[in-house]
C-alpha cells in the first residue's frame, strides 16, 4: 500500500423518500344553497423498501408520483375533507397499508382559509379584542398547516400555523440586557411588540382505539389560547411572551403535549424627530420606522411536564 492509498470505503444509501409535492386541491361541499370550501396544498412523501430503484434503477417497488397525485384528488371526492388532519390520516393509512414496499408515509398540508361574505352590513370582530384595545391581528394572512406521519403502527399528527402577524402597541418593555462595547441599542420602557407567529404542536393521539380530537375545534382553541396569552401578557421580552403563549395552549388543551414556536421580532424603531423640532414620545402616539430585516428570531419548544420533545427544531429536515 502506498503512502497516498487507503482502504476502499463502502458507499451505501441513506435516508430517502419520494412523492408528489404541492397538490392543490379545492373541494366544494354543497349544503343546499350554502357552499363550503376546503382549499388545500398537499405534499406526499413515501419511504420504505426503495434500495433497488436507487442502486439499479428497478422501479418494481415504486408507486409513481403521478399515482400519488391522483390519489389525493380521488380521496378528496370519495372521502371529502373534514379537516386537514383527518384527510392526511386517510391518505397516510392508504399508502402504507395498500403498498407493501411502503413503510412510512408523511403527508404535509397547508390550508388556505376562505371567509364567507355577507350581502351587506357584515362585520368581523377578532376574538380577544373586546376588552384590550392595543392588540391587533392582520386578517387573512394566517395559513393553517398539518403534518401526518404513519409507519403502519402509529400516527403522529402535528398541527400548526404560519404567518399569523400580531402586534401590541404598548405593554411591552426591553431593558436590563447585557451590554458590551458593541451595544448601541437603547433601553425601552414602552415599545411596540410585533411578530409573525409560526408554530407546530403535537397531538397525543396516535391512532388505534383512541378517539381522535375534533381537529377543527382543537385548532381553533389552540389558536385562541395563544392569542389570548399574547394579548394578556405584559411583556418584558419576546421570549417571555412566547413561553406564555405555549403554556396557555398546554394548560388548556389536554390533547396537546408539545408546541414549538418560531417568532421573528418585527422591529419598530421610534424615530428621532428632534432635528425637526418635534418630540416623538410613545405616550403621545409616536411615529415608527418598521424594519423588515435584519430581525431577531426567537424560537423555543414548550412541553407538558414529562412529555418527550419530538417536533424537529428545523421542520425542513424531514
Amino acid at each position: 500500500m502506498t503512502a497516498n492509498s487507503h482502504p476502499a470505503r463502502p458507499v451505501i444509501l441513506g435516508q430517502n423518500q419520494y412523492g408528489k409535492a404541492e397538490n392543490r386541491v379545492v373541494k366544494i361541499t354543497r349544503d343546499g344553497d350554502t357552499h363550503h370550501i376546503r382549499d388545500l396544498n398537499v405534499s406526499v412523501a413515501l419511504s420504505g423498501d426503495m434500495d433497488a430503484v436507487h442502486y439499479s434503477g428497478s422501479n418494481s417497488n415504486v408507486l409513481p408520483t403521478d399515482t400519488t397525485k391522483n390519489t389525493v384528488f380521488a380521496f378528496a371526492k370519495e372521502h371529502g375533507i373534514e379537516s386537514p388532519e383527518a384527510f392526511g390520516i386517510e391518505l397516510a393509512r392508504h399508502f402504507v397499508e395498500s403498498q407493501e414496499p411502503i413503510h412510512r408515509a408523511r403527508i404535509r398540508i397547508e390550508e388556505y382559509a376562505w371567509e364567507r361574505l355577507a350581502a351587506s352590513d357584515a362585520s368581523s370582530r377578532f376574538i380577544g379584542a373586546d376588552e384590550v384595545r392595543h392588540s391587533f391581528v392582520r386578517k387573512g394572512q394566517e395559513t393553517r398547516v398539518a403534518q401526518i406521519t404513519y409507519d403502519g403502527e402509529e400516527f403522529e399528527v402535528l398541527t400548526g400555523l404560519k404567518d399569523l402577524t400580531v402586534m401590541n402597541t404598548t405593554a411591552s418593555e426591553f431593558w436590563g440586557y447585557v451590554k458590551d462595547k458593541y451595544t448601541t441599542l437603547q433601553e425601552d420602557y414602552d415599545r411596540i411588540l410585533a411578530t409573525s407567529v409560526s408554530s407546530w404542536w403535537r397531538h397525543t393521539w396516535t391512532g388505534g382505539e383512541q378517539r381522535p380530537p375534533a381537529w377543527d375545534k382543537s385548532y381553533a382553541e389552540a389558536r385562541k389560547h395563544m392569542l389570548h396569552a399574547f394579548v394578556e401578557t405584559y411583556s418584558l421580552s419576546l421570549q417571555q411572551t412566547l413561553y406564555q403563549m405555549g403554556s396557555r395552549v398546554i394548560e388548556n388543551r389536554a390533547e396537546i403535549d408539545e408546541i414549538r414556536f418560531s417568532m421573528p421580532n418585527k422591529h419598530h424603531f421610534r424615530l428621532d424627530l428632534e432635528p425637526f423640532g418635534l418630540k416623538n414620545d410613545a405616550a403621545d402616539g409616536a411615529v415608527y420606522f418598521a424594519a423588515d430585516r435584519p430581525y431577531g428570531l426567537i424560537e423555543a419548544t414548550v412541553l407538558r411536564d414529562g412529555a418527550e420533545a419530538r417536533i424537529p427544531v428545523d421542520m425542513t429536515n424531514l
